[in-house]
């Protein structure tokens, strides 16, 4: 009878949309909710797991033993039909997870799904109200520890605000929804409900690292800035399509990590940088958790004088895996630890220079000014 579910059951993940797990995409999924009717991957079967078997029932298609109404529930079910009972009203704005994204991002879109029918009761989506207020965890500018901060997000004003004491009257600071970005980086703050904002500040690149206790706090507030700003951009752009729009509500970073950076001067010494790539630009930092930059390099299209190539030029120091990044204005001399690493920079940056311009990477002053100038 094993080898017998197995193969009905590999038959029918061969099925249109069981080929994927129903919640991530991951494909040939090896595990399946059976009240349900879904194929799922692994990480997402343990998810289903904690929500408890009052909801969703795990099995695995391989280790498992399956009865047979077992089986012909999971034949009339499939994750097509699933996806349309538990998906009926996924807001525009909401970010619908993939396999390789954190792992906050994936629990909260299970346990919205299944857990709080946030999808079938459009009541329970408070992060579309248009206002937040609340708490995070943020990171101070100068003493680099995490206290309890209160966040105000109001759309109508197009504002995301915070206060440094409790009966404060005037925010600390005022940020603007459409100007920010927003990105989970859980290994890089030490929390799996980590957050970053950047922002620009007077003409250099502003972080803001944030958390909460709960995952769904996280997700919320990351999907309630989504939101308020596609009503923004809608207004202010009324003729931009909408997947244009939801394309551009937020991004994640191309590339992060360790290298070893050398000054302009054929003498100077190379000294370790964290780096991270955002679209077109380049920053370094001497911490992860920098508020600011130390440095930033925007990567133009490789018809301008941009350009990676591997080495150094002739004169400069070297040492591990080095590599070269040309621009008009002047080569910035980086070196990776391992040649895995290197190879992994120089296919990233070179895809980003490869990319011609569009009219919002020409633009200062980010995509909404690229709307702008269209």
């Amino acid at each position: 009878m094993a080898d017998k579910s197995y193969k009905f059951l590999l038959d029918l993940r061969q099925k249109p949309g069981n080929n994927a797990c129903a919640d991530c995409g991951e494909s040939d999924p090896e595990w399946t909710s059976w009240n349900l009717g879904v194929f799922l991957c692994e990480g997402c079967a343990g998810v289903h797991r904690s929500l408890g078997a009052h909801i969703s029932k795990v099995k695995s298609i391989r280790l498992d033993k399956w009865e047979e109404d077992q089986l012909r529930l999971m034949e009339s079910e499939g994750n097509i039909k699933c996806q349309e009972k538990y998906e009926q009203q996924v807001p525009p704005s909401y970010r619908r997870p993939c396999s390789t994204d954190v792992q906050v991002l994936k629990e909260q879109w299970i346990r919205a799904k299944y857990e709080r029918l946030e999808f079938t009761n459009p009541e329970k989506q408070t992060y579309l109200s248009g206002r937040k207020e609340g708490y995070m965890w943020k990171r101070g500018k100068d003493n680099n520890k995490f206290q309890s901060r209160r966040f105000v997000l109001s759309e109508t004003e197009n504002t995301l605000k915070y206060y440094n004491k409790e009966d404060a009257k005037t925010p600390k600071a005022t940020l603007k929804i459409d100007q920010i970005n927003v990105t989970f980086v859980p290994d890089k703050i030490g929390n799996l409900n980590g957050l970053q904002i950047t922002y620009d500040n007077e003409g250099s690149t502003r972080n803001l690292f944030l958390y909460t206790e709960e995952g769904k706090d996280i997700v919320d507030w990351y999907n309630a800035i989504r939101s308020a700003k596609l009503n923004i951009l809608r207004v202010a752009f009324p003729g931009t399509d909408d997947e244009e729009l939801i394309s551009n509500l937020t991004r994640d970073f191309l590339k992060e990590g360790w290298l070893y950076k050398t000054g302009p001067n054929k003498g100077d010494a190379f000294k370790k940088r964290w780096f991270t790539l955002d679209n077109r630009k380049l920053m370094y930092y001497p911490d992860p958790l920098d508020p600011f930059p130390k440095g930033e390099v925007f990567l133009g299209y490789k018809n301008k004088g941009n350009a990676v190539r591997e080495g150094v030029p002739p004169g400069f120091k070297t040492q591990g895996y080095p590599f070269t990044i040309k621009t008009p204005e002047r080569n910035f001399v980086l070196s990776a630890e391992y040649e895995d690493e290197q190879s992994q920079w120089m296919e990233i940056l070179k895809f980003v220079i490869e990319k011609p311009l569009t009219p919002q990477d020409s633009s200062t002053g980010g995509w909404t000014a690229g709307l702008h100038s269209k």
